[in-house]
């Protein structure tokens, strides 16, 4: 039975989490500048997630939660963390160090299918059937639904069992120092993302 508990505002200082740490947001949109971030999930792989519902009208007063995500003796594991770390960096203004990708990790080592998605990695690496009956949803609202909460924790339940798989793999491959590569250059290309160039391969000849 997963157990989910909802913080207000910050994340209470007596939550211990392990050396890694499952994180998601939730957030109004996808535009990094326009919309606001409301929710951080966080899970140590127990069974356990913690969802911290942010004061987005209050400036973000969070120092519990922003000291964690910037601690380099903890491993923060996203999926799709391009978008997550890009959008810390802009309103919770924290550099989110260092970072484990299961998205990169998929389609690094996952070659033999184009879906890369959480629910299809999910499926296939965990044995989870996630529901994204909630994924546009009003996260901005005062009171959550249970729903909602139980969706926004299903984000970070399982992505350790993910990574572990995908780990398998890309060692498996000989793909892991690339990989650690990637996941080393994420926090400069969220700070590309915001600084207005999203699109553009810088990479590309022309």
């Amino acid at each position: 039975m997963d157990h989910i508990f909802l913080h207000k505002g910050d994340l209470p200082s007596s939550v211990q989490f392990g050396d890694v740490i499952a994180v998601d947001t939730e957030t109004m949109g996808l535009n990094l500048q326009r919309d606001p971030i409301c929710l951080v999930q966080l899970s140590s792989g127990d069974g356990t997630a913690h969802i911290v519902q942010l004061d987005r009208f209050g400036g973000y007063n969070c120092p519990n939660l922003k000291a964690l995500m910037e601690d380099p003796a903890h491993l923060k594991l996203f999926h799709f963390a391009r978008f997550d770390v890009a959008m810390m960096m802009q309103h919770l203004q924290v550099l989110c160090a260092p970072v484990w990708c299961t998205k990169i990790a998929s389609k690094l080592v996952r070659t033999y299918t184009d879906r890369h998605g959480l629910k299809e990695v999910s499926r296939e690496l965990a044995g989870v059937d996630m529901s994204k009956a909630q994924q546009s949803s009003d996260w901005g609202a005062e009171t959550l639904s249970e729903a909602q909460l139980r969706y926004a924790a299903s984000d970070v339940l399982h992505l350790h069992k993910i990574k572990d798989a995908l780990t398998r793999m890309l060692e498996r491959e000989e793909r892991m120092e690339l990989a650690e590569a990637c996941f080393d250059f994420l926090p400069v290309r969220a700070s590309l993302d915001l600084a207005g160039w999203p699109d553009t391969d810088i990479f590309a000849h022309s």
